[in-house]
């Protein structure tokens, strides 16, 4: 049977992995090295190049060369920039193509390109076939984003045995199933173009994440672009001085040169406090020479590095815990080896994280032993990852019905019986709704089918609604008509497609305007009660109404005029009050109803 092996498929580089005699081995390429840059190179002629090869031609021929690729993968057009050196092809709105020598490529295929790299060198070292894997990903990807990611593997050969959340997988790599049982670990992800962070208890041989925040436009790169943009000012000062045209730094191969010197200048100081950036003859016969301290750099990356703080400080939060509740803080991630990024994290959590494992490779790791849990090569240890945002569908009146609330442990399934709303409905419009808020339309809408059903009185129609979402995280939606057990089911996989800003928006936006929604759903939900009573009070007086003393009536006709106002007015407590006041109103009413249709039974 052929290996399941870990894949760690990284923004900047990417690990495969194996278990071999119960341990977790990475595997390394034809070059020897266990790090696989992600990044395709596609020659004039011939087949791309992935990985260092590709990475040494990404000075020589930036527009001809792909990488961070994982920004980009299950997103449209206009939900990012492109990084310098390559465009973006179609539509506003359109999914993302790399236009590389006039052809177009979907991230997906990019990354395809990389798990084929890194199942050659497995097959190579492994002297096997590998066609099954675990691959990670951001756990703030979405399920679009998931599912390209899935697709990615697809194309390189792979039946992708699991989805696994970064850091549920780092936790493994840290061993942290010695730990005592409840004990609760917080997980920092700062890689080259994501950021996670979890907070994960173990219990009973189980680790379960109990919440997770991130951003995955968040990483490295972006200081990486930072420290791009003062060496580009360094250069245009250089250029002016020796009388050469303004706007060099714009030049594809001259950035390219320059964010490759950024990169390993970020790199060196992490332990030196000052290096020189060297770039001969980059203008001609001038060279740039630029001495750089540590403390410049970390003036620069502060302000990037701070956005981690806030999700820090909301997953403490989600989770219900503080800082002094966590056993362990750990670090994962390229990025974490700054000394800045460090000295963040001791200050957020107020306490010095473990650094004892790579943070290059604890995800592979992760992935790796995760590979060996389904396999059977490793035992008494289970991941259990949560669902980041809450999913429903819209009911009447435009609310929104959660049926798997935010941070639910996956894989999960639930659902809940409905009912129709009109009397003779043939048709049930289910929307399925992924967000925070509690009206539908201030939520992202996933999608949505219909059900039809035989014609029945209101809310006599019953039509079941099951969410099911499996270890990858991918949503499947089943309705069925309890009556005739006719039933449709759809994965809702491709139709997820947000941007993580707007993931980000949601949460805050959901604490901003708690008071406002729970107001609306509130008003909404009174409104129609008040539509459904004011229709059976004036039938009930029409035919039981002579019974009533004129007093009564009065009573009844101002309670009526009440609920109209209130529902005129938009005011949510002012409707409620009314409805109560109208249905304390109507008991006799009602009564009367009853033992008129009684009477009208016995005689008929």
């Amino acid at each position: 049977m052929s290996p399941i092996v870990g894949i760690d498929l990284g923004t900047t580089n990417s690990l495969i992995g194996v278990m071999e005699a119960g341990f977790p081995i990475l595997l390394a390429g034809s070059d020897g090295e266990r790090l696989t840059p992600s990044v395709v190179h596609f020659p004039a002629q011939g087949d791309p190049v992935v990985g260092h090869a590709a990475l040494r031609m990404r000075v020589l021929e930036p527009a001809a060369t792909v990488y961070s690729a994982k920004r980009f993968i299950g997103r449209r057009v206009g939900e990012e920039t492109a990084p310098t050196g390559f465009a973006l092809t179609g539509a506003e709105g359109t999914p993302v193509r790399f236009e590389v020598r006039g052809k177009p490529y979907p991230p997906e295929a990019i990354s395809a390109k990389v798990l084929a790299k890194l199942r050659a060198d497995a097959e190579r070292a492994l002297q096997c076939e590998v066609t099954r894997a675990v691959i990670t990903v951001p756990a703030y990807f979405n399920d679009a984003q998931r599912n390209a990611t899935k697709a990615a593997g697809e194309l390189a050969g792979f039946t992708v045995e699991r989805i696994v959340n970064e850091p549920t997988a780092a936790a493994l790599a840290y061993g942290l199933n010695h730990l005592r049982d409840h004990a609760r670990v917080a997980v920092f992800d700062l890689g080259g173009g994501t950021f996670d962070i979890s907070i994960l208890e173990l219990h009973g041989g189980v680790f379960q994440v109990l919440a997770t925040h991130g951003d995955t436009r968040l990483g490295g790169d972006d200081v990486d672009e930072a420290l791009v943009g003062l060496l580009s000012e360094k250069l245009e000062a250089l250029a002016q001085t020796h009388g050469h045209e303004p706007g060099q730094s714009s030049q594809p191969a001259l950035r390219a040169r320059l964010r490759e010197a950024a990169v390993d200048a970020k790199h060196r100081l992490s332990s030196e406090t000052v290096c020189s950036v060297e770039l001969p003859f980059l203008l001609g016969n001038d060279s740039l020479v630029y001495r750089l301290e540590r403390s410049e750099l970390e003036r620069l990356a502060r302000p990037i590095l701070e956005r981690t703080r806030a999700h820090c400080i909301r997953v403490l939060a989600d989770a219900r815990l503080s800082a002094a509740d966590l056993d362990e803080v750990i670090l994962v991630g390229g990025a974490t080896r700054m000394p800045l990024v460090r000295a963040m994290v001791e200050g957020i959590f107020g306490r010095t994280p473990n650094i004892s494992q790579n943070p290059d490779e604890a995800v592979a790791l992760g992935a790796t032993l995760q590979a060996g849990i389904l396999s059977g090569a490793v035992q008494n240890v289970v991941l259990l990852d949560v669902t980041p945002l809450s999913l429903g569908i819209e009911t009447c009146g435009g609310v929104m019905n959660v049926i798997i609330p935010r941070n639910s442990t996956i894989p999960i399934k639930a659902g809940e019986m409905f009912t129709n709303a009109v009397a003779g409905q043939r048709v049930m419009r289910i929307s399925v709704l992924q967000g925070e808020r509690e009206m539908a339309r201030d939520n992202w809408r996933l999608g949505e089918f219909e059900l039809e059903f035989e014609a029945a009185p209101k809310g006599k129609a019953r039509v079941g609604v099951q969410f099911e979402i499996d270890a990858n995280g991918i949503l499947q939606v089943l309705a069925r008509d309890t009556g005739t057990g006719s039933q449709k089911v759809v994965e809702m996989a491709s139709a997820v497609d947000v941007s993580d800003e707007a993931v980000e928006k949601m949460l805050e936006d959901s604490l901003e305007h708690a008071f406002e929604d729970v107001n609306a759903r509130v008003f909404t939900e009174a409104k129609l009660k008040a539509e459904e009573l004011l229709p059976a009070v004036r039938n009930a007086l029409a035919l039981v109404g002579d019974a009533l003393d004129e007093a009564e009536k009065a009573l009844i006709t101002q309670r009526v005029s009440e609920v109209e106002q209130a529902v005129r007015d938009g005011a949510s407590q002012a409707l409620q009050r009314a409805n109560r006041a109208l249905d304390d109103a109507t008991q006799r009413l009602a009564t009367l109803l009853v033992e008129r249709a009684m009477q009208g039974g016995k005689t008929g």
